[in-house]
């Protein structure tokens, strides 16, 4: 025979917890209502929630857990998701014997119960604690979680605060702190992508890499062309932090499976500058890059673009001819479009009209007429060219050649009385010629139209902390055919690393350049459609320094290194024997 379940004001009253008169009245009432004993007990203030909660538990015959001593760990709460705990009300405390025991704050609430078990598929072991208690301690859970998510960033606000002071911007790195302590209505979030984007652009950084990996966000700086990386953000932030970075660039934030683009206007130490934003789907979460585009970064006028001398000469004299094309190559991130802004603001003059075709238009500059292609509605680059032809300009620039009619009509634009100035992506610069007849374009035509070519590097400069380098690598010595002679001749330094340079040891990039001029024999084998070996030898016969002369060079003049000119310069060897 089943044992019979006691009545609830019997419990309480052999407990003494009630006087006799006080529960039968009590009784009555629950009974007139229709409502439960022990709700008329807490809102008449006649019992103590504490002591009810024991002797609902002697009720229905489970444990009772005193809420006050009770101290669940992170890895115990992970055993109910916080979904069921919030609803429900419930908080886990182990498992034992195959069953999960949870502690509840009504043992009548068995449908609640029922959707517990069905929800995690498991026995469950219950223990009674007091509700209100149990609503206690699943708030001040959550706000304990909250608080170290923001007590991470808070670390990572500070950490990268203290990195910006350690690399000399102590100035920078103070205002950002108070920034942030003033400013109590921006979110860490907030906080935080703004930091990433202010103390990259103090880094002096051309990129910031978001990255999410399996258990951490990765961000990355990408300084004088090499990626550092810079800080980690913790894992569960990611959707908030790349929720900001969208709102922010004006992209979809509910568009996660297709890449997107934005842009980002902030102002910095008084200057407004523009982040051209990409986002793509990867497989831990979507991949953010953040181009700065400093408009300091395309003033710098010809003679910084590091030329010497012999060069710089006859560039300033190639830009000033009439018509004709001059070409710059290179791989992406060489430069070419800082070079072509400066030979285009050495021409930009009230007596020349100036038109260019972009994509996309980076940077705005006073005096140009300048042209967005926009693929999506039909504006590409040879429709802009065809109309451009018919604005009468003097000076043409085309973003870059990408197939045979682009370079066709800027051809015709050359052999019409047009000075072209476009990009190429070739390895070096007499290859170029050999790359135009390959997409089509008729040998006589490359030949006569074409006025120069150059190939250009970007190599990065020795910091102020470099030392001599009493024992060069020889593999890199040979890689750029240094002879001991030289050696002797001239002084070789090397990287060191500190603060100014964040450690790399160096700071700052110049341009290596081999420039060719077409002169009648180069003109002679391009229309013969000689191998590209061919026209290098006559380039070079003809007065072009090759890239690593050019680096030779700037190793000499002690503003770099063999390693950094031979990784630029020389990569497929180094593959190859290194």
């Amino acid at each position: 025979m089943a044992k019979k379940r006691k009545r609830l004001g019997e419990i309480i009253y052999k407990a003494g917890l009630v006087e006799k008169n006080t529960l039968l009245k009590a009784i009555k009432l629950s009974m007139k209502e229709k409502r439960l004993l022990g709700q008329i007990l807490l809102e008449k203030g006649l019992i103590e929630e504490e002591n009810l909660t024991q002797a609902l538990a002697k009720q229905a015959g489970i444990k009772y857990v005193d809420m006050d001593h009770i101290d669940i760990d992170p890895e115990t709460m992970k055993l109910i998701p916080d979904e069921i705990i919030r609803r429900h009300k419930v908080l886990p405390l182990g498992k034992e014997n195959g069953k999960l025991k949870i502690i509840i704050g009504d043992p009548m609430d068995l449908d609640a119960m029922d959707a517990v078990r069905f929800r995690l598929n498991t026995e469950l072991d219950q223990h009674l604690g007091t509700a209100e208690k149990i609503r206690a301690y699943i708030e001040d859970s959550e706000d304990s979680a909250k608080q170290e998510e923001d007590d991470q960033l808070r670390h990572s606000i500070d950490a990268t605060a203290a990195e910006l002071e350690e690399f000399g911007d102590a100035l920078h790195a103070q205002a950002l702190l108070a920034a942030d302590a003033s400013d109590d209505d921006d979110g860490p979030i907030v906080k935080l992508t703004n930091l990433i984007i202010d103390s990259a652009y103090h880094m002096r950084a051309s990129d910031i890499h978001v990255e999410p990996m399996s258990d951490r966000i990765r961000i990355r700086y990408r300084v004088d062309g090499v990626c550092l990386e810079k800080d980690n953000i913790p894992k569960n932030m990611q959707a908030q932090l790349m929720t900001r970075f969208k709102i922010i660039s004006g992209m979809d934030i509910a568009e996660r499976r297709l890449p997107q683009d934005g842009r980002i206007k902030r102002e910095i130490d008084g200057k407004d500058i523009d982040f051209r934003v990409s986002a793509l789907p990867a497989y831990h979460g979507e991949s953010l890059v953040l181009r700065i585009l400093r408009p300091d970064a395309v003033n710098i006028g010809i003679q910084a673009l590091g030329f010497e001398s012999d060069d710089y000469e006859r560039f300033k004299r190639i830009i000033k001819r009439p018509n004709g094309i001059f070409l710059v190559t290179g791989p992406t991130g060489s430069g070419k479009t800082t070079t072509l802004y400066a030979a285009l603001q050495e021409l930009n003059r009230p007596d020349k009209k100036i038109i260019t075709a972009e994509d996309p238009v980076e940077y705005n500059f006073a005096g140009m007429n300048q042209c967005q292609v926009k693929e999506d509605i039909g504006l590409t680059f040879d429709k802009i060219l065809r109309s451009m032809l018919r604005q009468a300009p003097n000076v043409i620039l085309v973003g870059e050649i990408r197939d045979g009619e682009v370079a066709d009509i800027a051809i015709q634009a050359a052999l019409t009385g047009h000075l072209v100035f476009s990009t190429l992506h070739t390895n070096d610069a007499p290859s170029a010629i050999t790359r135009l007849i390959d997409m089509g374009v008729k040998p006589f035509l490359a030949a006569s139209s074409i006025q120069a070519i150059m190939a250009q590097r970007l190599i990065r400069l020795l910091c102020s902390c470099k030392e001599v380098d009493e024992n060069p690598d020889p593999h890199h010595l040979r890689l750029l055919d240094i002879s001991p002679e030289e050696l002797k001749k001239y002084t070789i330094y090397k990287a060191v690393g500190c603060p100014k340079c964040q450690g790399t040891g160096y700071k700052g990039r110049q341009g290596i350049f081999e420039l060719v001029e077409l002169n009648n024999e180069i003109r002679e084998l391009a229309f013969t459609k000689a191998p590209t070996t061919e026209l290098r030898k006559a380039a070079i016969a003809s007065g072009m320094k090759p890239l690593v002369e050019d680096g030779k060079r700037k190793i000499f003049k002690g503003i770099t290194t063999p390693k950094e000119v031979a990784r630029i310069a020389q990569s497929e060897e180094l593959a190859e024997q290194g």
